[in-house]
């Protein structure tokens, strides 16, 4: 039988004999990006019209319309990422967002497939026409990466060859159509001059974003009006999804009030509100998170004495009906007596909704779910914890695996979901008067005062 091709094989021989300059995950991030707009600043735009193919993994990597229509593609993407829905195609990362949502016709110009884990989820991007050739990846370890960019000849006939195969084994027809594609390039021009150019106008691009000592108050002022920009159109992003899920939520209420149907379609448009209702709730916990970080200081002035007890159990059905839905149990273990806490009773209860929203995406059947709120000296802990059954019938910790993209999401690749980040959901907890408290799996324990009057 023969050896499945993955992503990662081919980073790993492309290392082997690589530079070990290695850097931080940070650091290699903004490498990673700032080699992304040289290439196609500097070099792609002036040889993309002769056409090409490239080949990317976990995201397109790149942000042009014109490429996407001029060059054939394929694309490795964690399965059920609706990144590249073709309702979603304005998501991609265009230059002209509007003209985009007009014109879907390029996004048939790729294929994607599904990226399993033994692929990695490093970014990787292959791109060949006749007088121009890339390879540009990053590998390494956590905080020990390395950024690969390989233009020679011998690297392009290894990477095509395993891409090949990697086709062949995963979709023959897309790799009849990899090696068609290849084939009508011709003899490529190997641009030799590519990499003694790519290097110094990198550092150039690296260089005008550091930091000196005159200046460095300056891009930290730079940055956090950045992230401040950043949070307030996810706020308004978040209001204009929530306006229309509304919408569809109300006329299904009058739907189901005014016309006869069966039960199967009672059933459907039921289920379609209770997937309105959760995501008008996601976002307004996103809009909510954006809006502090917008404004900088939280406000504690709205916080009231309420029964967090009582709360649980007036929530407690809507969770199970939601977790039982995606074969997830709820165990809540409170005691009988319990003091009230200072906190925002509304803006709470979405907070709670959307702790269980975050830390039960991607569980399988069979998952619990477990709350569990306890005295702690002059506060309340709430301890949040995400188990499942292994093999063995013994209780395992799940842990979460994604990334920060800004300062107020972040991105699972293995489930593909968008939920808060750590750093945002320790802000929103903070304004409604928890302190959170860091745990290695995916649960998570607040503490919310006592009120002062108990």
């Amino acid at each position: 039988m023969k050896r499945q091709i993955t992503i990662k094989n081919i980073q790993d021989l492309l290392i082997k004999g690589a530079q070990n300059i290695y850097v931080d995950d940070d650091t290699s991030r903004r490498m990673w990006w700032a080699s992304l707009e040289v290439i196609q600043k500097e070099f792609l735009s002036k040889n993309y019209k002769q056409g090409g193919i490239w080949v990317a993994s976990p995201l397109p990597a790149l942000n042009d319309k014109k490429f996407f229509k001029q060059l054939h593609g394929w694309l490795w993407s964690p399965e059920g990422f609706p990144y590249f829905q073709k309702e979603n195609a304005g998501f991609l990362p265009p230059n002209q967002a509007d003209k985009i949502k007009k014109d879907f016709d390029f996004i048939r110009n790729y294929k994607v497939l599904n990226l399993c884990q033994e692929d990695g989820y490093e970014p990787f991007l292959m791109i060949i026409t006749p007088n121009f050739q890339c390879i540009l990846s990053i590998a390494g370890e956590k905080d020990k990466k390395i950024l690969l960019m390989k233009c020679d000849e011998d690297s392009l006939k290894i990477s095509i060859e395993l891409m090949n195969a990697k086709l062949n084994q995963e979709n023959y027809d897309e790799g009849v159509k990899f090696r068609n594609a290849i084939k009508n390039l011709g003899n490529l021009n190997i641009n030799h001059q590519f990499e003694k150019n790519f290097w110094p106008i990198l550092s150039s691009k690296l260089a005008q974003l550091g930091p000196n000592h005159k200046i460095q108050n300056s891009l930290k002022n730079n940055r956090k009006n950045e992230l401040i920009t950043e949070a307030k159109l996810l706020s308004a992003i978040s209001h204009e999804v929530r306006t229309p899920l509304a919408t569809i939520r109300t006329l299904i209420s009058s739907t189901l009030k005014k016309y006869t149907m069966d039960e199967s379609m009672r059933n459907r448009l039921i289920q379609i509100n209770n997937e309105c209702d959760e995501q008008i709730d996601r976002f307004g916990l996103i809009f909510n998170a954006a809006e502090l970080v917008s404004n900088e200081v939280p406000s504690l002035n709205n916080l009231a004495k309420i029964n967090l007890a009582e709360i649980f159990k007036k929530l407690a059905p809507a969770w199970n009906k939601q977790l039982n839905r995606r074969g997830i149990s709820l165990k809540i273990d409170i005691p009988s007596q319990l003091p009230q806490i200072l906190s925002d009773s509304e803006k709470l209860e979405l907070m709670l909704r959307g702790l269980i929203d975050k830390n039960t995406r991607g569980l399988k059947e069979g998952s619990t779910l477990i709350l569990e709120l306890r005295p702690a000296g002059q506060k309340l802990k709430l301890e949040l914890k995400v188990q499942k059954l292994d093999s063995h019938n013994k209780e395992t910790l799940i842990r979460d695996r994604g990334s920060d993209i800004g300062p107020v999401l972040n991105w699972n690749p293995q489930t593909g979901s968008l939920q808060l980040s750590q750093n945002a959901t320790q802000k929103l907890l903070a304004s409604l008067g928890g302190y959170v408290t860091k745990r290695r799996d995916t649960g998570l324990t607040v503490f919310f005062p006592i009120s002062d009057s108990q």
